[in-house]
């Protein structure tokens, strides 16, 4: 079933227009990435689903109730973290997560329940308040302060910017235990392996409208497939390395002659790969590596819009 949907979702400002007909459909319990360039309409797209700004067209939905007609019913369906923090630092981890509670009209036992319950679920035990947190931490205390009422689904509008790799990899555990528990999550990055490495389907936003979507292997077959990677050790053998390469793949050889390296797209990546490391072992040529590699989403957002991820 559909948890969220957006069918040609406009947003103008006077006549610029930040989003121009986006049509998104993201099923329960998946993960949705949405990407683009800076001004995309990313985090605008987010901010009408969510219910904090009206549509100038189309029509959107959240767990089945329209973000217009029905916002209070879509409120209490959703969680969201944006990209400012929304913790009172002065307040302890526990602090936060009961006022919040109360925010959402829970009673103070059930406050400290949910709160206790939060705290243990995120490792935010910490006694201190929530100025003496890593940034990590922060980002989980706002991760869980979305989740007081257990939402089904959640926006994340960039939720890492700025974090280490161990505090951004503490952040994807959560999001995984989320999702494996059943709730739905719209993603907006600017890291594109963190789109990899979470979402099942993605939509790359350019100009305020999706000029793609799939899976992350969709997009990335979009740009050839594999590719076969040879690094040469003498650059006396490179045009030899390159002939060798060529032939087993039958494609266009990239060759460059700084790095001494040698590129080409393969079908048969198995069959390819045995080929050539069979072929410069008979020519003599030491490799000092060969490798089988798919294109990355940088890649793919690169062909797509022409420029480097963002908003």
């Amino acid at each position: 079933m559909t948890a969220v949907l957006a069918q040609g979702l406009r947003k103008t400002y006077g006549e610029k227009a930040a989003l121009d007909g986006i049509d998104l459909e993201v099923a329960r319990g998946t993960v949705c990435g949405l990407l683009g360039p800076n001004g995309a309409g990313k985090t605008t797209a987010v901010r009408i689903l969510t219910t904090l700004l009206r549509p100038s067209g189309g029509r959107a939905e959240v767990a089945g109730f329209d973000v217009v007609s029905q916002p209070r019913q879509a409120r209490r369906n959703l969680g969201l973290v944006g990209q400012g923090a929304a913790v009172d630092e002065l307040l302890t981890g526990r602090q936060n997560l009961e006022l919040f509670g109360r925010l959402y009209h829970l009673g103070p036992a059930a406050a400290r329940r949910r709160a206790a319950e939060l705290l243990e679920r995120f490792g935010l035990e910490h006694p201190g308040p929530a100025k003496e947190y890593s940034g990590g931490m922060r980002r989980r205390l706002d991760l869980a302060a979305s989740l007081i009422l257990a939402p089904p689904v959640l926006f994340l509008d960039e939720p890492t910017t700025g974090l280490d790799p161990r505090s951004r990899a503490e952040i994807w555990r959560a999001v995984r235990d989320l999702v494996s528990d059943g709730t739905t999550v719209l993603l907006t990055t600017q890291y594109l392996e963190e789109a990899d490495q979470l979402a099942d389907r993605i939509s790359v936003v350019d100009a305020g409208r999706v000029v793609a979507e799939g899976t992350p292997d969709e997009l990335k077959s979009k740009l050839g497939g594999d590719r076969l990677d040879v690094v040469v050790h003498d650059p006396e053998r490179l045009d030899r390395a390159a002939e060798i390469v060529g032939r087993a793949s039958g494609g266009p050889v990239e060759v460059d002659r700084d790095t001494r390296h040698v590129s080409a797209p393969v079908s048969d990546r198995v069959r390819a790969l045995m080929d050539v490391l069979a072929a410069l072992s008979a020519a003599g040529i030491e490799a000092e590596d060969v490798a089988l590699r798919r294109p990355t989403l940088d890649e793919v957002f690169l062909n797509l819009t022409g420029t480097g991820g963002g908003r």
